[in-house]
């Protein structure tokens, strides 16, 4: 049996700004290319004030409903890209789904809530809420269904927020240096908010999930 892969970023990627024709934003981050050299990674505050994205040189196009501090990363593992290149039948490079990170040999959708990555040497990061797909991401993807097909596949990806600033580079590797006593996963959190409504009660045992999940649990829509 071969050892497993150890946690690392293979790659880290940053916004090509473009039109957004799904949206009534202007703009679109969505399109993340890989990047070479260390990307100063630190909180960029409110989603209304702040700056957007955590990573340094990255761009959010719709700031009323994307980043912020509990969305100031976002993380998906090269392991389910491969899985929906089989099921797209295409090529997609590392940054095709707007993450920041690409990760490998780390399954982001089983990250409890609240769970620590330390990444490099200094930057320290906590898992949130998994990404949730929007209009933008429907176009951009540009597959009939592609929402539905997303959410019964359950593997969405993580933001994080920053705890520790800090650089980060291709091949960093990924440390978890702390892991709550709950069972909430990212898995579990998306399932709940999108197609499985029945599990927003047991979400609320994660005392690190952000505000607006939390909300959204206590009184579903």
């Amino acid at each position: 049996m071969s050892p497993p892969t150890p946690a690392r970023v293979i790659s880290v990627n940053l916004a090509r700004v473009r039109p957004n024709p799904f949206k009534t934003t202007s703009i679109t981050g969505i399109d993340k290319q890989p990047t070479f050299g260390p990307v100063h990674v630190r909180a960029p505050g409110t989603k209304a004030e702040g700056l957007g994205s955590g990573l340094e040189g990255d761009t959010i196009g719709d700031r009323a409903h994307h980043g912020g501090d509990d969305q100031a990363v976002y993380a998906y593992a090269r392991e389910d890209l491969d899985h929906w290149e089989g099921v797209l039948g295409r090529e997609l490079p590392s940054g095709s789904f707007g993450e920041n990170l690409t990760t490998e040999g780390i399954d982001v959708n089983d990250a409890l809530i609240g769970e620590r990555w330390i990444v490099g040497d200094q930057l320290e990061l906590q898992i949130t809420d998994p990404r949730i797909p929007c209009s933008t991401f429907r176009g951009w993807i540009a597959e009939r269904g592609w929402l539905r097909t997303f959410a019964e596949a359950a593997i969405p990806g993580s933001y994080l927020r920053v705890v520790t600033p800090g650089d980060v580079t291709a091949s960093d590797a990924i440390t978890v240096s702390y892991r709550p006593d709950h069972d909430v996963t990212v898995a579990l959190v998306f399932r709940a908010l999108t197609l499985e409504p029945e599990l927003l009660p047991s979400i609320l045992a994660a005392a690190d999930l952000p505000a607006e999940t939390r909300a959204a649990a206590v009184e579903p829509r």
